[in-house]
């Protein structure tokens, strides 16, 4: 990662040009627009001192006239370069953010589950929109605008010195002052802006976590103990903010007050000197001009080099996560494509954090065809079995195997699509049934969603809801209930047509009438197939080839319903009586 310290890193600024390699030929073009604008920028004042002189003092109307469409001329010129300047360095910007931001969010949907456990999704989304807008500015109002100004500048000292090196000496000895004042703010305003993004992303992430956890937030009255957190994040978000504005309102009067004195002596030496003819009343004229257009560039480069603080600032916290390491090794050679469904664990270890392994040493096996159950207090370590088949996580020790291969050694792609899973907490996209069904996949048509779902029975709920299939479910499947949106969860598993299948306590929290409809449901998913159902209810897997009592993270029973109740004193059966005597108790 770049080191942030910096006031302008160039390493960082050499891999962003990088990304407009792409674009080269828009970029020469900007480029060659700035010099065009550059070189223009002398050329009107220069025009003045020669009408005034010859023209205007010399009472020459046809001469003036020219020299009025000469300038004409060159104004037009001007505003064109400038026109395409403008297009261009925006349109080279929008470019490179759209390349960055595609390479971003790819990488970002290949990294493991740990990543996203410890990253805020406001701070995410943070990165991938407005940062990534921020560097826009880059291009379309920083770096060409610098060069152009710059090279403004130089090409306007070099008139001066031609016309007069004596009136330009004077306006360069005040030059010192605006230089060294910048590079003060320059350095202040990278600290400053490194403050404003942060603040960003965390005024970003809290009211991101706020709206979507809103009910909770409702529920416990907590309306006005957030409102204050509120405030006390907003209130240092305002803060960087006026620090930036405290540096800018110090910085700019000084660069005027340069300006002024600059102008001033240069008025002052020219008067004193005009009457000698050293000085002309054109070149007082087009110095004037020339102090105004050098000390401009030097006030606005400020101004656009606070942009590119923030750009270079954006880009820092960009690339952080483009150098991230944090994604699956997808090195599998093999494709898992129509698998028997014969999964095995051997001996496998797993922590999400060090030294704290939540699954100690497991091994079992399932069976072509099989419906396993798992069971087990909260926490027993059930749910990342599910995340360890899936290569959501990779495991410390053991193997993990389909069909007596590593699953490893299976591209990542073909391995989860031969695996479906239907969680308690079901995840729906602010979109139509339909898609939700189907997550756009366009191999799936909508009259197969609608055959599978009569031969589930889920067909009647969706063609009751207005749109029916093209109903609109809002953020999560808001207009949803809860069994809703666990049948909608079995109709995607069932039209993915997988080999092996997983019930993450799909029947845990929902009404009698939709537990009725999802065990209709999961006998039909789960025969034939491979099939992992993890519930805390055991009236729902009584029917299940094998039952495995999890503790601890450990494997402390396997059998079959029947086998476990006659165990005394055994786990299952104690977990059995326990919902049994809850249930006739309720």
């Amino acid at each position: 990662m770049a080191d942030s310290g910096k006031a302008f890193d160039l390493k960082l600024f050499k891999r962003l040009i990088a990304f407009a390699n792409v674009y080269r030929n828009v970029f020469y073009f900007v480029g060659f627009a700035a010099i065009a604008m550059a070189a223009l920028s002398a050329v009107r004042p220069y025009i003045l001192k020669v009408a005034i002189d010859e023209s205007i003092i010399g009472k020459d109307g046809e001469g003036l006239l020219f020299f009025v469409l000469l300038m004409a001329g060159v104004l037009l010129l001007e505003v064109l370069f400038q026109l395409a300047f403008i297009y261009y360095a925006n349109w080279l910007g929008q470019h490179v953010v759209k390349d960055i931001r595609v390479k971003l969010f790819k990488l970002m949907t290949s990294f493991r589950m740990q990543y996203f456990d410890k990253s805020a999704v406001g701070r995410l989304t943070t990165r991938a929109v407005s940062d990534l807008e921020t560097i826009s500015a880059i291009f379309s109002q920083g770096l060409f605008m610098i060069i152009s100004d710059l090279l403004k500048m130089v090409v306007i000292a070099g008139v001066m010195l031609f016309m007069s090196w004596k009136l330009a000496l004077i306006v360069f000895l005040i030059l010192p002052v605006i230089l060294v004042a910048t590079r003060i703010f320059q350095r202040a305003m990278k600290t400053a802006f490194e403050e404003v993004r942060l603040q960003v992303s965390n005024l970003n992430s809290f009211v991101q976590e706020r709206i979507t956890g809103m009910k909770i937030l409702q529920i416990f009255n907590r309306e006005d103990i957030e409102f204050r957190e509120f405030e006390k994040i907003n209130a240092k978000h305002k803060k960087a903010w006026v620090k930036t504005v405290w540096y800018n309102s110090i910085f700019f009067p000084i660069a005027e007050m340069s300006s002024s004195v600059a102008i001033g002596l240069v008025v002052w030496y020219g008067g004193l000197n005009a009457e000698g003819g050293l000085v002309t009343l054109g070149i007082i004229s087009a110095f004037i001009d020339f102090s105004q257009m050098l000390f401009r560039p030097l006030r606005q480069i400020a101004d656009k080099f606070n942009t590119l603080q923030m750009g270079m600032v954006a880009a820092n916290r960009v690339f952080a996560i483009l150098d991230t390491k944090s994604h699956i090794q997808n090195t599998g050679a093999f494709v898992l494509n129509n698998p028997q469904g014969i999964i095995e664990f051997k001996e496998v270890r797993f922590s999400y954090i060090p030294d704290e392994e939540v699954i100690r040493g497991i091994s079992f096996q399932v069976n072509p065809g099989e419906t396993v159950a798992i069971v087990g207090a909260t926490g027993a370590g059930k749910s990342t079995i599910i995340n360890l088949l899936n290569r959501f996580y990779e495991i410390n020790k053991g193997e993990i195997e389909i069909d007596g291969k590593d699953i490893k050694e299976y591209t990542l792609s073909s391995l989860r699509s031969q695996i479906a899973i239907v969680l308690q907490d079901v995840f729906l996209f602010a979109d139509t049934i339909l898609n939700n069904i189907t997550l756009n996949d366009p191999n799936i048509s909508e009259a197969e969603v609608k055959e599978a779902a009569i031969a589930i029975g889920v067909d009647k709920f969706i063609e009751t809801l207005p749109g029916g299939y093209h109903y609109n479910v809002k953020e999560r499947g808001a207009m949803l209930s809860s069994g809703q949106r666990q049948l909608i969860a079995f109709l995607r598993a069932y039209v993915s047509k997988p080999s092996i299948l997983i019930l993450d306590e799909a029947t845990s929290s929902v009404d009698s009438y939709s537990e009725e409809l999802i065990q209709t449901a999961t006998e039909k998913l789960t025969k034939g197939r491979t099939s992992i159902v993890i519930a805390h209810r055991l009236a729902t897997i009584k029917k299940a080839d094998k039952i495995i009592v999890m503790e601890s993270g450990k494997i402390v029973e396997m059998g079959t319903h029947k086998d476990l109740l006659t165990k005394e004193d055994g786990h299952y059966r104690s977990l059995y009586e326990v919902q049994f005597m809850v249930e006739e108790s309720a």
